[in-house]
């Protein structure tokens, strides 16, 4: 997930303008791409881009193609890794141009930001829970268009009025004369008529797929044959498979090696030197890592980082009695604070974290006769593109780069410094050869080479009245920025302040007359990037474990002081009303249980979760069951939704309770699973996931699940146990206790 892009409201009305926030593009592509604004972008056909679209069926814009079949072939500018992206694009362009669902299939567009860019970032790429809301109003104009020109091929063809055409479920029809054709047989025609300039787009009462819930996902039946292309698994005839030996600690560079070993392994072809570090080419995966593990290496550690987590989060610690930059100021907090009948003061402590996708890492790239070809499951194919033509001397249109499946990302594929592609191609450089090359990184590369969600402390100050009223609230936040020095610094850094630092604290919506936020950026010399739902990871776990400790000092129910706060922001009063009457709030739980509650906003979309607590194996908490209501705008595919709900859910509860990366000596400790552990199934709530019915544009439904989960916990086991849990995850917490 990039970091937190405020949405817009896309407007659906034919002609509507989707501003591009401005990003400085200097470091991501130096192609000089100039990318349009309007929902008309990428409509049309390139010349070139339309003769090869051609040859697999009638592309009628962009967007969509039809074979003579019928069959819709919808191109998708964002990645499918698990998050229902293929669907819910399909979805909303199959609605507008009334296709037969059966008939509708999803490939991955190609890479070509002046086509398929992100709307809010001005590149493509997926992240930030943005694709369905960035591409809404252009696909449904997308759909509407190629609708619009079946329907004028028609009418030519039977000499009648385009007015008295109907279509549905992908069949044009003139009643008055009998007239009907599928799609397939008018293709050809209607790629030949020009766009109109102006399309009509359905009202949402007449919406036949969009917030249906049986309409079944297009990347089901591959994934489930086995069919499906994944980076991991993909192979191209003549490849060699290309591990790296990277330092053990971060900013480490190599000093010398010895491949001797390493080149006596049967099956390795070649050892070369990578900026990365060492690579060993070989005829396959298990030669290329016994050829690694026989590899000799010093390195200079020189400008390696040393410190160890504990040491790092020392330092942070003792920033939260300075003052930081000035975020948000309401009112007087400091004064509030101290005229205050009572102050609590409370400070949170978060780890660094790793995304552990399923799927681990890789790139395949072949290069050859002044040009180059790459397929990966590119989260920012922009980024991907770039980065490797780059390395290897080309203009960026000489790259042609195949979008993947992947197995997850959780904001790990979307790296600004296109990792993995750099190293692919870098591999693919020095080893001069014609070969393709697939780098593959394995999960203990990953887990202990990788990036990170950055640690984080933060510091929160309450003063309640002589009658327990709020009146002051002050947080300070303390940890390093994930933006800065990166292509996306100009858009998300302003004033210093890094926007994904402190998301979800700036826009507290609770009504608090005294509020201030303040922050300190401290740098660490680990590789640094956003994890799903960003800052609001820690962020919404400070703030809403820290209003119940208020609600329990003040003596309120914690659902009656946030109704109080929240009198004023209706779709977050909504959603915990959706929640807590669904949750059975108040009401009598078997003995050993307790409720807990939480709400937050975050990437437009507005979440509530009511959690059911005992005391596990162990001491560690037990999820029992776990009532989520969302707001997330129009449903377009609502069993999506909730899958993306529940999977959100068990995410967060599974770093909550069990995941942290610990440096000791600069050296990551964990590697695998096994340390680094997943929730496993036993330990998955029964959860019921409520939508609440909006007309507003779709917003994001990746990520928003993720941020409540963690606090509705820690405050249902404070409630429990009378222990507030303040420092992350439960696992490490609960041991230094005992």
């Amino acid at each position: 997930m990039i970091g937190r892009v405020q949405l817009p409201s896309p407007r659906p009305a034919s002609g509507s303008v989707l501003r591009i926030p401005s990003l400085d593009r200097r470091q991501i592509l130096k192609s000089g791409l100039a990318l349009g604004a309007g929902l008309v972008m990428g409509l049309r056909l390139a010349p070139r881009a339309a003769a090869a679209e051609a040859a697999a069926g009638e592309g009628l814009n962009a967007f969509v193609r039809i074979a003579p079949d019928g069959t819709v072939t919808v191109l998708s500018k964002h990645i499918e890794f698990g998050q229902g992206t293929y669907t819910g694009l399909a979805t909303v362009l199959a609605e507008e141009l009334d296709a037969d669902w059966s008939a509708v299939r999803v490939e991955a567009a190609p890479a070509d930001a002046q086509r398929y860019a992100n709307l809010f970032f001005g590149i493509q790429g997926t992240g930030g829970s943005t694709a369905m809301a960035n591409s809404w109003g252009q696909m449904r104009t997308a759909g509407a268009t190629a609708r619009a020109m079946l329907v004028a091929a028609a009418a030519a063809e039977w000499e009648v009025d385009a007015s008295e055409i109907t279509v549905a479920a992908g069949i044009v029809r003139h009643a008055g004369s009998g007239r009907e054709a599928g799609f397939g047989p008018l293709a050809e025609r209607a790629a030949g008529i020009e766009p109109p300039a102006e399309v009509a787009l359905k009202d949402p009462s007449e919406f036949t797929l969009i917030g249906r819930e049986d309409l079944p996902r297009v990347d089901v039946p591959a994934k489930s044959r086995g069919e499906a292309s994944f980076t991991f698994d993909f192979s191209v005839p003549e490849m060699l498979t290309a591990v790296v030996a990277h330092p053990p600690r971060f900013g480490a560079k190599v000093a010398s090696f010895d491949d001797a070993a390493a080149r006596k392994v049967p099956g390795v072809v070649q050892v070369v030197a990578v900026p990365q570090g060492v690579a060993v080419l070989a005829e396959g995966f298990w030669a290329a890592r016994q050829g690694r593990e026989a590899l000799s290496v010093e390195w200079d550690e020189s400008g390696a980082e040393t410190r160890g987590s504990a040491e790092i989060l020392a330092g942070f610690r003792q920033k939260t009695r300075q003052p930081g930059a000035e975020v948000r100021k309401d009112g007087d907090p400091e004064g509030a604070l101290a005229g205050a009948a009572k102050v609590l003061e409370a400070e949170y402590e978060f780890p660094f974290l790793a995304h552990a996708p399923m799927e681990p890492l890789g790139c395949v790239v072949r290069v050859g006769d002044g040009e180059a070809e790459a397929w990966a499951g590119s989260q920012l194919q922009t980024v991907d593109q770039g980065t490797i033509a780059a390395i290897l001397g080309l203009d960026p249109s000489k790259v042609r780069l195949h979008t993947l499946l992947a197995g997850g990302s959780f904001g790990r594929r979307a790296t600004p410094t296109a990792d993995i592609a750099a190293e692919a191609a870098a591999v693919a450089k020095a080893a001069g050869t014609a070969r393709p090359v697939k780098l593959v990184w394995t999960r203990e590369d990953d887990i202990r080479g990788g990036y990170y969600r950055p640690p984080y402390v933060h510091r929160l100050r309450a003063g309640l009245d002589a009658e327990g009223r709020l009146v002051a609230w002050h947080q300070r936040i303390v940890g390093p920025s994930i933006v800065t020095g990166t292509p996306f610094e100009a858009a998300l850094v302003q004033n210093g302040i890094d926007s994904t630092s402190v998301e979800g604290a700036s826009t507290l919506p609770y009504a608090i007359a005294n509020l201030g936020v303040d922050l300190h950026t401290e740098p660490v010399g680990v590789p640094l990037l956003w994890w799903r739902s960003v800052g609001h990871t820690h962020t919404a776990y400070s703030t809403e474990t820290f209003l119940d400790d208020i609600a329990r000092e003040a003596g309120q129910d914690p659902v009656e002081l946030r109704r109080a706060l929240l009198a004023e922001h209706p779709r977050h009063l909504g959603v915990l009303e959706l929640a807590a009457g669904k949750a059975g709030w108040g009401s009598p739980l078997p003995e050993g249980r307790t409720r807990g509650v939480a709400v937050h906003e975050s990437f437009s979309s507005f979440v509530a979760q009511v959690v059911e607590v005992s005391v596990g194996k162990g001491g560690m908490p037990k999820v029992h069951r776990v009532v989520c209501a969302v707001d997330c705008g129009i449903a377009i595919n609502p069993d999506n939704i909730r899958a993306q709900m529940e999977g959100g859910i068990g995410f967060g509860l599974g770093a909550a309770l069990h995941d942290e990366i610990l440096l000791e000596e600069g050296r990551v400790r964990e590697s695998n699973f096994h340390d680094y552990r997943s929730l496993r199934i036993h330990e998955m709530p029964e959860v019921e996931v409520h939508i609440v019915a909006s007309a507003e544009p779709p917003t994001g439904v990746g990520e928003p699940g993720v941020p409540p989960i963690a606090p509705a916990v820690a405050n249902a086991w404070a409630t429990l146990t009378g222990e507030s849990v303040r420092r992350l995850p439960f696992r490490r917490a609960l041991q230094e206790r005992s």
